[in-house]
């Protein structure tokens, strides 16, 4: 099943330009503003995928602990989450710390106001500020640019359409994309075939000039570089969901389901420190969430047993990472590093 009014604007697209990056037929496929994945919601027993958030307000309450502790230390009371989706964790957020001022900039929605959370479709409508920024699941959705090593170059997968989609190799659409390997220190194996997330790179900058201090929290599911690109992994990391099922094909079900990639936690530092986002904190949402005391946060039988989803080992516990950026605040040890795996990385 696919969405045949965007299936046509693609194929009219291409048939004008020619083939596109794999790139901008993400970006189509998921933001497209009247037919894109997003533009709807999916999310929770009824949608295609769950997220900490869809589980219940816990996850929120527990992440605002975390929170508070940062505005304390800055004399701050701002809070901005970008890539809110349509507000689950702004609410949860705010119905435990009082007094927050609370801005949630999501793409998709409109600029409003609804109780103390003002909404904001871009960050460029940000004045610049002291406090925290959060994202939860926000990199892994944004739209990637896909490699491929052939003669020992780095190719680009663009796509192109002969009656249905069809991928073809070709010089890369940026230099970036050759330079993000080399800035990494990566060195590719002939054939191996992975995603670049340069609008990542960007989004960061961005978060970055509108934070003048504080503290930058990146919730989401992905690894160091060492790890990301191992020999398994040489088809790379892009999974669609569609009805609670996992696919590796993102030419059917257009604009009916949601694609995402790993996010490389190492791009997200290295860049990070040039924007002046000093690493404070890597490590799991298990260990992040145990260090918060979610175990003693959950009171009820159904919140142990949400409780229990969040912090699985082998599950979200383990899979999804949490990494805390630091601008111009003085290292101290953060009540979410009480806990920390063997990798875990600490400033103090």
């Amino acid at each position: 099943m696919a969405s045949s009014e965007l299936l046509e604007e693609i194929v009219s697209l291409i048939k004008k330009k020619g083939p596109i990056t794999f790139r901008e037929f993400m970006e189509l496929c998921l933001y497209h503003p009247r037919y894109g994945y997003y533009s709807g919601k999916r999310v929770g027993k009824e949608g295609d995928f769950y997220t900490s958030v869809s589980l219940g307000p816990l996850f929120g309450r527990v992440l605002a602990k975390q929170i508070k502790e940062m505005l304390d230390h800055l004399g701050s009371r701002r809070v901005v989450e970008v890539g809110a989706g349509w507000g689950d964790l702004a609410r949860d957020i705010v119905s435990v710390l009082d007094g927050v001022e609370y801005v949630a900039v999501e793409r998709m929605e409109e600029n409003k106001v609804e109780g103390c959370i003002r909404w904001l479709t871009s960050l460029k409508d940000l004045e610049p500020f002291e406090g925290v920024i959060i994202s939860n699941e926000l990199f892994d959705a944004l739209p990637v640019h896909v490699v491929e090593v052939r003669g020992g170059e780095i190719q680009e997968v663009f796509v192109d359409w002969d009656g249905g989609f069809k991928e073809v190799l070709g010089k890369p659409s940026s230099p970036d994309l050759e330079e993000y390997f080399r800035e990494l220190g990566v060195e590719l194996p002939e054939g191996f075939r992975t995603e670049v997330n340069l609008d990542a790179i960007g989004l960061l900058k961005a978060m970055s000039e509108k934070l003048l201090k504080g503290y930058v929290i990146t919730i989401d599911y992905g690894y160091p570089s060492q790890e990301l690109y191992r020999g398994y992994r040489s088809r790379g990391t892009l999974l669609c969901y569609y009805r609670h099922r996992a696919f590796d094909n993102p030419y059917v079900n257009i604009g009916e389901q949601d694609m995402t990639t790993h996010v490389n936690f190492s791009a997200l530092m290295l860049w990070g420190e040039r924007f002046g986002l000093k690493t404070l904190l890597f490590t799991d949402q298990l260990h992040f969430l145990l260090s918060l005391g979610i175990v003693e946060e959950a009171k009820t039988l159904q919140e142990r047993l949400k409780a229990k989803s969040l912090i699985m080992p082998g599950g979200m516990g383990e899979i999804f990472k949490v990494l805390i950026q630091g601008k111009d605040v003085i290292p101290r040890n953060l009540l979410g590093s009480k806990f920390l795996p063997s990798w875990g990385i600490s400033l103090v």
